[in-house]
Formats: structure tokens, sequence, C-alpha cells
């Protein structure tokens, strides 16, 4: 059974067929690095990590491009760069540094092409020129616009009526464009800007023409498949398309498929800083193991909404002993037939990808899964790092009961104690280590570690930053 996803513009779950046979080319809206990453971009790329995976599998056995892009210039990071008193540059690299850094410690693979849009502004020029020579485009005051109702399937990705969008749009005093819903393809510079040169004058791309224009040139349209989170579908996915879709022939779409990821609530809100629920993506990495994480992300589909909680990611900690518990059993001897498990798992991710519905096929047969299969379907869900690391938690049962109040009672000031098995106690103060060993908080650090040791409990830092743990260093 082949591969069939959701798109958006259909609104309904087809199967994937490729433009070109045998290959799958695939451009995702990758980040805007003006402020730190958050778990919600995690959320986004690590689907799409899992994605090119298995197209890429010997099941699929396509030969995946994936281009994610780089917003790195527009109103967002201009605005960072001037209040924290640094280059556009500068902030760019910076947040786009750590950004990365979390991606790789998530197990997301690298682009296979990373374009920026400052590299690409020839080809983002090329576009508008096109569009203004078309009578999709015109030049105002401020910059070149885009002007929508040239475009009559306007709205057809989002399923949003013109007529409805029009109705209390309105134009901002800085603005000079003939309609509401008009957007910038080209913004002339202002004092302090960056700026490249153009046939109507100085000026700097908006956001939406860059990954039009990069898309156009990197993979060529019509391509396989785009995607990003449902909040980009409306405008900046709309957008696209009238950019894109008035230079080809006619009826032909810019992507046969549009996929969408739904967004996280991180504790039941929506993240922000402004309601003290925002933490940064690294800062969440440094407390939990990634691995963890990633498998939570696999537990709800990605179309469905997710509440990240501790509770939640908890649980996800001992998901993962238990599937290394079961790898360790399976290595060490024959199992039952696992023909059967494995068409169920990959079955799965041919509807729609559902991960969720995957990984419960191994749970419910941890028993019987045999070491080739343990290796084959989590290296396609990205966690086969459970499979070959050193186990970072010891047997539950190993830890004295009696040793767990203590650490309750000697460290309630310092750790965030919610429920946790005896096992999991362990890990939350370990967490709350490399927390503060991250802050440069090295007296906190040592205070943790040393009421471990009290205990008998004996922790061991690896070279890769992870710390395993034993019970009287055995």
């Amino acid at each position: 059974m082949s591969l069939r996803l959701y798109n958006t513009r259909t609104r309904s779950v087809e199967p994937l067929v490729p433009l070109v046979e045998g290959e799958v080319r695939i451009y995702v809206c990758g980040l805007t690095p003006s402020a730190e990453a958050h778990l919600g971009h995690a959320r986004s790329f690590l689907f799409f990590d899992v994605l090119r995976r298995y197209l890429a599998h010997p099941r699929n056995g396509f030969r995946v491009t994936y281009v994610q892009n780089v917003t790195d210039i527009d109103d967002r990071s201009i605005a960072a760069a001037a209040n924290e008193g640094e280059s556009v540059e500068s902030v760019v690299g910076k947040y786009y540094g750590r950004f990365k850094a979390g991606m790789h410690a998530l197990g997301v693979r690298e682009p296979d092409l990373e374009p920026h849009a400052t590299q690409h502004i020839d080809a983002i020029v090329d576009m508008i020129a096109e569009l203004v020579a078309l009578g999709h485009a015109y030049t105002s005051e401020d910059g070149v616009y885009y002007a929508v109702k040239s475009f009559p399937r306007y709205g057809e990705l989002s399923h949003r009526n013109i007529d409805e969008l029009m109705v209390g749009a309105r134009i901002a005093e800085n603005e000079h464009k003939r309609d509401p819903l008009d957007f910038a393809l080209w913004k002339f510079a202002k004092p302090g800007e960056p700026e490249w040169p153009s046939p109507w004058g100085l000026g700097r791309p908006g956001w939406h023409i860059e990954c039009s224009a990069m898309s156009r040139e990197l993979l060529g349209v019509p391509f396989d498949i785009h995607g990003g989170g449902t909040d980009l579908i409306f405008p900046h996915h709309e957008n696209e398309i009238a950019q894109s879709e008035p230079l080809m022939p006619p009826h032909e779409h810019m992507a046969n498929h549009w996929v969408h990821g739904a967004m996280l609530n991180f504790d039941g809100r929506k993240m922000s800083k402004s309601i003290g629920n925002f933490e940064p993506l690294n800062d969440l990495l440094a407390r939990h193991d990634p691995l963890a994480i990633r498998l939570l992300f696999l537990q709800t589909g990605y179309r469905k909404p997710m509440n990240f909680t501790e509770d939640s990611i908890g649980a996800a900690h001992s998901a993962v002993q238990k599937l290394r518990k079961a790898y360790d059993a399976a290595k060490a001897g024959p199992r039952g037939d696992s023909a059967a498990v494995r068409e169920r798992f990959f079955e799965a991710l041919d509807d729609d990808m559902n991960t969720a519905g995957a990984l419960g096929v191994l749970f419910d047969s941890l028993g019987s899964i045999d070491a080739a299969l343990f290796e084959d379907a989590l290296g396609v869900l990205g966690v086969g790092e459970i499979l070959t690391r050193e186990a970072a938690i010891v047997e539950a049962a190993e830890v004295d009961p009696a040793t767990i109040e203590r650490l309750r009672a000697a460290l309630a000031d310092a750790v965030a104690f919610n429920g946790e098995s005896p096992a999991g106690v362990v890990e939350r103060v370990i967490d709350a280590r490399n927390a503060a060993r991250k802050a440069r908080d090295f007296a906190l650090a040592d205070r943790l570690r040393n009421a471990l040791s009290a205990e008998g409990i004996v922790l061991k830092d690896g070279k890769d930053g992870s710390t395993t743990w034993t019970v009287g260093g055995a």
C-alpha cells in the first residue's frame, strides 16, 4: 500500500504520486532567526524529518531532495538587530546557530539545500519583474506590491473567500497599496536598513516572495510537497501560490501536496513570553533527554494540536527506557515471526504518517519483535539512538524507596518534583544539574551531584553531554 498524505488544498488524504518517477522534491518553510527557537519549531521540523526518512526508506525508495530555507532578512530580524544593538547578520547567525544545535540534539538531519534569502536576491528580483510585466504587481511610493484581485483563485489553499477577507481589512498609515489585501514584494530601503539594488530602487524583498523564488529556483515548479506549520497556511502559503501560479501554465499548481503540522501548546496554552510559559528550545533540551522529546512528539499525530507538559515528558522518558530494555532482550535470542508486526507498523505510516499508530504497534508487540525490526522501525522514526547509546536510567527496583524520599526532602527547594517514579526522581535531579551547569551555577550543580552521591548514586558524564547513572557504581 502506498503512502497517503493529507493535502490542505483539497482537504483530503491522497496517495503521494511523485511528479518524476522515483523522486520526491520537498520545500519546507524554515526559521526566521530573530529570536530563540522554541518547542513548536522543533515539532514541525521533526515531523518533516520523519517524513523524509520514510520516503527514502527501502519500502518507498524515493530519491528525496529536501529544501528548508532561512528567512535571514525581514522586519523581525531588522527590529531584533535594532533592539539588541547588533547587525542583522549577527542576530541571524546567533539565533540560527542555537536553532541548529537544537536540531542536531533532536536527531533532525541537515537539509539537502538550505538557502538563505539574501543569497537569492537576483532570483527574487527576476520573479517580481515577471509579475509586474504581467500586471500582477505594481510600484507604489514605498515599494512594489502584489495585486491580490489579479489572481482569481486567491484563497483556494486556505478555503477563504476574497470578499469576506476584504471585510474589515485596512491599509496602515505607512503603507501605500491600492487594496487592503495587497502585500509587499519589494520594500524600499529606510535609513540604516540592509538594501539591494532593483529596477524599482534600493530595498529588500518581502517575506512571501522569498519562498516563491527560492523554491522555483532550486526545485522547479511544480514540485511534490510544500510544508510548514498550520500558522503559515494564511497568509504566507496563500501568498506564495498567488505569486507563483500566474507564472505557470494554466491550471498547474505550485505544489502537488500541501502538508501542514498542527501547533503545540505548553502547559495548555500557546507559548508566550508575556504569560511566562515560553522556554527556549535549548533550555528544554538541557533539562530533558532529546530522545524522550522526539518520542513524545511522535506519540501525537502531526495534524493534531499537542500539549507539552512535564507529566507527558516524564512518561516519554519511561517509554525510552522500555524500548531500550525490549531491544536488549531481542538481541539476546531468537524471537517469533515479526513479519506481521512489520507490516502493521508500516501500514500505520502509510496512513498519513500515523506515527502514533506505528509506535502503538511496536509497544503492543515488544515481546515478539526481533532486533532487526527494532533497528529498522526506530531508524525510520529517528530514535534509533535508543538502541545504541548507553542506558541513562537503571531499573527503578534498584533504587531504595527510602533513598527517593530523602532526595525529595533534601532538594525540594531546588528541583520541581511531580510524582515521578523512583528512576524518574533521579533523572529529574540529573536534568536540574545539567541545567545548572549550562547556566554556570556550579554551586547548585555540585549540590545536586553530591546529594545523589550521598545516596550511593554515581554519575558519569559522557563526552557527548549525556549523563548516565548507576547505584553504587555498578
